[in-house]
């Protein structure tokens, strides 16, 4: 798990046998339907956003929520608050 997070952040190489796929899947068309992306305001791993990073994997309408005092795992730290941006993006 620490390497995973490591690559991630570019601070190392990923595994050499994940090489295909991951180039494959960085070829991936970006997504056409309306999504909302969330961050935690609270997350300690990764600093919450504005949402603009994975802006360009998005073509349809796309909306960023900070969900404050939550962290990284929002469905299960901030339950009512995911499922009120979830029935948001449903609604419109």
């Amino acid at each position: 798990m620490i390497h995973s997070y490591r690559h991630r952040f570019g601070l190392v190489e990923g595994d050499p046998h994940y090489a295909e796929l991951q180039r494959r899947l960085a070829e991936l068309p970006a997504i056409g339907v309306p999504v909302m992306t969330l961050d935690g305001g609270a997350d300690g791993v990764v600093p919450a956003t504005d949402g603009s990073a994975a802006a360009a994997k998005f073509t349809g309408r796309r909306t960023h929520r900070v969900i404050p005092n939550a962290g990284h795992n929002l469905p299960q730290e901030a339950p009512e608050a995911f499922a009120a941006a979830v029935m948001e993006l449903v609604k419109a």
